[in-house]
């Protein structure tokens, strides 16, 4: 071998050498790169797992939170509605009374809430047909009834709200027997399902079952929503 191909040769093997080399290094950094993704992707793949098992937790924390609301508004419907049905049950029972004991509950009524003695009694159209003329008759016989001696010295004698209504009652049969006042029966009738209103002039008075039921409701609120919402 000459000298040219002795140098060709040495050439070659150091390119080969090279070669190899260059090949190896990239091959290696090719292999850290794999490495360093791989681990990369571990780790992503990992947090992932534990974002979806967080989320998946939030998600369900959620939909227990949604379900216990859900629950208390329906046992709220349940209690408000058992509420409601007590009340109807009621004003059913008042309706239901027989015609002698409605007459006389709705006369206390006019005769509680007159406040001159000449007021009108209007009644819904069923209710004046049926004890229209009893109602009338009871109210004001109690208000003459209220006129005894005995009973003026007790309205006097009487106090806070029981002495403010029976010295009203007084008043209002002084005025009756008197000549001056009078409770009457009105042509006109209400849509109620039962009570009274009473009319004097412009001023009127809602006795009407459904009204005085609903201020009852409202006054006895707290009393009842301790029973059915403890």
């Amino acid at each position: 071998m000459n000298g040219i191909e002795k140098i060709t040769a040495r050439i070659e093997t150091d390119a080969k050498a090279e070669v190899a080399g260059i090949l190896r290094e990239a091959e290696e950094k090719a292999a850290a790169i794999r490495e360093q993704y791989k681990v990369q992707a571990e780790a992503e793949a990992k947090a992932a797992a534990a974002g979806g098992k967080e989320a998946a937790k939030r998600q369900g924390e959620r939909l227990e939170s949604a379900a216990g609301m859900e629950a208390k508004k329906r046992m709220l419907a349940a209690k408000q509605a058992c509420l409601d049905e007590a009340f109807d049950k009621a004003q059913a029972k008042l309706l239901a009374l027989p015609d002698g004991e409605y007459a006389e509950l709705l006369a206390k009524m006019a005769v509680k809430a007159a406040k001159t003695g000449r007021e009108e009694i209007l009644l819904s159209a069923k209710d004046r047909d049926r004890v229209g003329a009893q109602v009338v008759a009871k109210a004001n016989a109690m208000l003459a009834e209220a006129v005894k001696p005995e009973a003026a010295g007790k309205a006097a004698k009487a106090g806070g709200k029981a002495g403010e209504i029976l010295s009203k009652v007084v008043t209002g049969a002084n005025a009756l027997l008197q000549g001056t006042a009078m409770l009457t029966l009105s042509q006109e009738t209400r849509d109620m399902a039962g009570g009274l209103t009473l009319r004097d002039g412009n001023v009127e008075v809602n006795c009407a079952f459904e009204t005085q039921l609903r201020v009852l409701r409202e006054e006895m609120a707290a009393e009842v929503a301790g029973i059915l919402f403890s």
